[in-house]
């Protein structure tokens, strides 16, 4: 769709709107030629635009931040933390997917065919449909969204995952100043009061653009990743204990 198709008053809307224009944003950056980097925002576009039209439409209590795709989530729908079987079966979302101008041999982007679960994913909705039964009741009261949109693997034989903050300084901060004025567009439509990072990187990105203050938590829960250690038996229970000891859930 043209950019002009968004430019309507919903939040939603103007979301979509701003997301353009980030996706373009990030586009125009250039990495080290050790990386592969996917940009999902492009070839995944259709179903990132219906998870914002459905779910990233309102003022919300609580937002929920991610730090980037993961290789078998958002890098193969375009959702954040988008295990395959939670976007189809909790979140009711279906779509058409592309590929990124070059893969990686070892990373393929398979759309909505992928056999492979994301277990952050499939950790952080499976709690969230645990506890509000529905993906409409869930987002009554949060969102979540991912800080950076962008993949970065090695173009060794693996394709290893690299995050965000293992980039060279420069190409660093000048992807954090592009995610950094994005988060702070949507904040400011959809008005959380709650701020929880998804792991540790994404509760520091938090705390530099919103910094506690009376009325506004900012903190993280665990991340699911099962590269962490302490994630991998009750992950769930954990998460819980500390949402309601921050007052974030009841």
């Amino acid at each position: 769709m043209w950019l002009e198709d968004y430019r309507m008053n919903d939040i939603s809307g103007k979301v979509l709107e701003r997301t353009l224009q980030f996706r373009s944003q990030v586009e125009s950056l250039r990495f080290s030629t050790d990386f592969v980097v996917y940009n999902p925002l492009l070839y995944a576009w259709d179903l990132h635009e219906k998870y914002i039209r459905k779910y990233v439409n309102k003022q919300v209590e609580t937002l929920f931040l991610g730090m980037n795709p993961g290789p078998f989530g958002m890098a193969q729908n375009g959702v954040p933390f988008g295990e395959v079987n939670a976007v189809r079966d909790f979140l009711q979302l279906d779509g058409e997917v592309g590929k990124p101008p070059f893969e990686h041999p070892a990373r393929p982007v398979l759309g909505m065919d992928i056999k492979r679960s994301e277990v952050s994913g499939k950790r952080l909705w499976g709690l969230f449909s645990e506890r509000f039964g529905s993906a409409e009741f869930c987002f009554e009261t949060l969102t979540v969204v991912n800080y950076c949109p962008l993949v970065f693997m090695d173009r060794g034989p693996t394709g290893k995952n690299i995050t965000p903050d293992k980039l060279p300084k420069t190409e660093r901060i000048a992807l954090e100043t592009i995610c950094d004025s994005y988060l702070k567009d949507v904040v400011s439509l959809i008005q959380p009061i709650n701020f929880i990072g998804v792991g540790k990187y994404a509760e520091t990105k938090l705390e530099h653009l919103f910094p506690p203050q009376e009325g506004r938590v900012v903190d993280s829960i665990l991340h699911p990743s099962p590269v962490n250690p302490q994630a991998n038996k009750g992950w769930d229970e954990k998460v819980t204990e500390k949402l309601v000891s921050l007052g974030v859930w009841a």
